[in-house]
């Protein structure tokens, strides 16, 4: 996916992650969470890897509780 086709609201969605939590978690004020979703500003590259290995993590997370 390039980095136009990126949707910070729908990827939080999908998660089940609101703007605040995503604030909290990357340490970065909710009002650039914002800005950055309603493209006032550029979403930094670094949120979208974030992302990716938060759902892969998540993933791993669920798949070791179902095996145990």
């Amino acid at each position: 996916m390039s980095e136009s086709q990126f949707d910070l609201k729908s990827e939080l969605k999908a998660i089940g992650m609101s703007q605040k939590d995503f604030a909290i978690l990357t340490n970065v004020h909710v009002n650039s969470v914002s800005r950055w979703i309603r493209g006032e500003l550029e979403t930094p590259k670094w949120v979208s890897l974030l992302l990716k290995y938060y759902k892969k993590a998540k993933l791993l997370e669920e798949l070791s509780i179902t095996i145990k």
